[in-house]
């Protein structure tokens, strides 16, 4: 018998506390034994994306970092982050992001799968070296 990971949406609260242009950090029930850390950025733009919650370099807190148009920069070391894709555009390693999305009634909703990952159907996983990035859009609906 196959193991099947089921993914569970979880609602963070109101879009309206996280400033436009800035992220925030918010810890969800998905990850076997522990909880997932995750960053949720409002940008500029309207749209919003999650990511995992620290820099895969010396594990710097994203949600601190400077944003701007899809690209957040840690704050230790200034590796830069798309935050569309999770593709690392310095250094070699990339972010986990995860599907989000904001309800009718400016909720913000994240889809983390019973091991602490993004949801799987939606996922593309790319080999980076020894790293993976998983790509995936969050948008506002």
């Amino acid at each position: 018998m196959t193991a099947v990971s089921l993914a569970a949406e979880h609602h963070l609260g109101p879009l309206s506390q996280i400033p436009v242009g800035e992220g925030r950090v918010f810890e969800v029930p998905g990850g076997t034994p522990q909880s997932v850390v995750l960053a949720v950025f409002h940008l500029r733009s309207g749209a919003v994306h999650a990511t995992q919650a620290a820099c895969p370099h010396r594990d710097g807190p994203l949600a601190d970092g400077l944003v701007g148009g899809t690209t957040v920069i840690c704050p230790l070391h200034a590796r830069k982050f798309d935050l569309a894709t999770g593709a690392a555009l310095s250094g070699e390693c990339g972010l986990v992001t995860y599907p989000v999305r904001i309800t009718e009634a400016g909720e913000i909703v994240v889809s983390v799968d019973d091991r602490g990952r993004a949801d799987a159907q939606t996922a593309a996983l790319v080999r980076r070296g020894d790293h993976r990035v998983v790509e995936l859009h969050g948008r506002p609906t």
